[in-house]
């Protein structure tokens, strides 16, 4: 899907040039670049430190790059090991394989997570887990009254698949870089401490989340024996409705033996947006995945985080998976140097997205309209009318006649036709403020043109 989508956005741009300059009429044009932020190319800082890379054998665990790397990121996560890998679809999949031992395990996820729409179905394929995808809310969060059903369901039946892990993803991409709410994961644990400390389960003992799942008590059939509550009464909570606050969804996760999986592939846009560290978000899952290939600017790479001992088995499975890589600190010195201008560098994407938005509402045009309050991280979801978004993205890559006497120069923009309604732009890296005015003039131009 989204090699169709890549195709949609650069119809007619081709050859060496299409990505930063183009020509009409012997004009030069300049390509600003907005259809994701896996589009950068490292910088002269990031070449020089790839190439001067100290490496070893990875495999072996020898590459004292990947080392320094690994050890920087476990700190910046709050997370005992991370592991690196080379994709963050591989570090997801990794993941899922680490929490759902058992094969026809169930998963739960948001129907428009990038789990679940967009890595192939690999849990599913490789794994032989269920995903199970629910409703997706505002911010990317989970209806919590489905989610309380189909955990209840499964727990404890021989006709349901077992459910043994909830996925999130912060930021979460199909909602347009929105970041879930900080009490959706730090409440939650004080709640489910609660739990587990007041909760009166008769003939059971208590269960460290930390423990792994076969570790649990389980009665002499081989079942868990710790039976979760029919409703959260026993908490002092009211009955579970789609408008309770969204933290209880690690209550409900723990309650019914589930584990947490962060999707943090942009993780650190979510930390700039919240002005909390990474480690602060990540202290209420049981996993994390964390890329370097799209807002810190990396050519590739990604890690998988958590206890020393899921780590050890992620190592088995990136083996298994074939991720196993050799002198792979050449790409683990890209990441370093990815993270050291991180806060700095997002916080500016962040900036610029804000400034394309209300630029672009201030237009006030009826065919493209955007709602500024909705753009907390890199993203802006553009809503479009009257016309097919892939009609809008062809416009904004043609350089009309009178485009240089009217904004001062020819421009391509390249965004997304995201969903049938809408097309998305992101900030990265390699757009200025300076390219953000000047997708905001030829944006305006296309319009008036539509308008006329």
């Amino acid at each position: 899907m989204l090699h169709a989508l890549a195709g949609a956005a650069t119809l007619g741009l081709r050859g060496p040039w299409a990505r930063w300059s183009g020509r009409r009429a012997g004009v030069q044009a300049h390509v600003v670049d907005l259809r994701s932020d896996t589009v950068t190319r490292p910088g002269p800082a990031m070449r020089r430190a790839m190439a001067e890379a100290i490496v070893g054998d990875d495999d072996y665990g020898e590459d004292p790059t990947v080392r320094e790397l690994q050890e920087k990121a476990a700190e910046l996560l709050g997370v005992e090991q991370t592991l690196f890998v080379p994709t963050n679809t591989m570090a997801n999949l990794i993941s899922v394989m680490g929490h759902c031992r058992r094969r026809g395990s169930q998963l739960l996820l948001g129907q428009e997570c990038h789990l679940q729409v967009y890595e192939q179905g690999g849990v599913a394929q490789l794994a032989g887990v269920l995903a199970n995808p629910l409703p997706d809310l505002p911010h990317g969060t989970l209806d919590l009254a489905e989610l309380q059903r189909v955990l209840a369901r499964g727990h404890g039946s021989p006709y349901h698949p077992v459910c043994e892990l909830v996925c999130l993803e912060n930021t979460h991409c199909s909602s347009g870089g929105r970041v879930l709410p900080i009490d959706y994961l730090r409440q939650g644990t004080v709640l489910r401490l609660r739990w587990h400390m007041t909760a009166q389960v008769p003939h059971t003992q208590s269960w460290s989340p930390h423990q792994a799942p076969d570790s649990r008590p389980c009665d002499s059939s081989g079942g868990h024996t710790q039976e979760p509550p029919g409703d959260l009464s026993s908490l002092g909570l009211a009955p579970l409705t789609s408008a309770c606050p969204a933290f209880q969804v690690h209550l409900l996760a723990r309650t019914y033996g589930a584990r947490i999986h962060l999707d943090g592939a942009r993780l650190m846009n979510a930390a700039v947006a919240l002005r909390v560290p990474p480690a602060h978000i990540v202290e209420h899952c049981d996993s994390v995945s964390f890329c370097f290939s799209k807002g810190l600017g990396a050519p590739g790479g990604a890690l998988v985080g958590g206890p020393k001992d899921f780590i050890e088995e992620a190592w088995r499975f990136r083996k298994a998976l074939g991720g196993g890589m050799r002198q792979s600190g050449v790409l683990a010195a890209a990441a370093l140097v990815g993270l050291a201008g991180a806060e700095e560098a997002l916080l500016q994407d962040h900036k610029n997205a804000q400034r394309f938005a209300k630029g672009l509402q201030e237009l006030a045009s009826p065919v493209c309209s955007v709602d500024p309050a909705t753009v907390e991280t890199n993203m802006v979801l553009v809503r479009v009318n009257g016309l097919a978004p892939t009609e809008l993205c062809q416009r904004l890559q043609v350089v009309s006649a009178d485009e240089v006497a009217q904004i001062g120069r020819a421009v391509h923009v390249l965004v997304f036709p995201w969903t049938e309604q809408s097309v998305r732009a992101v900030w990265h890296r390699d757009i200025s403020t300076q390219d953000t005015d000047l997708a905001l003039r030829k944006w305006a131009l296309v319009l008036r043109q539509l308008e006329s």
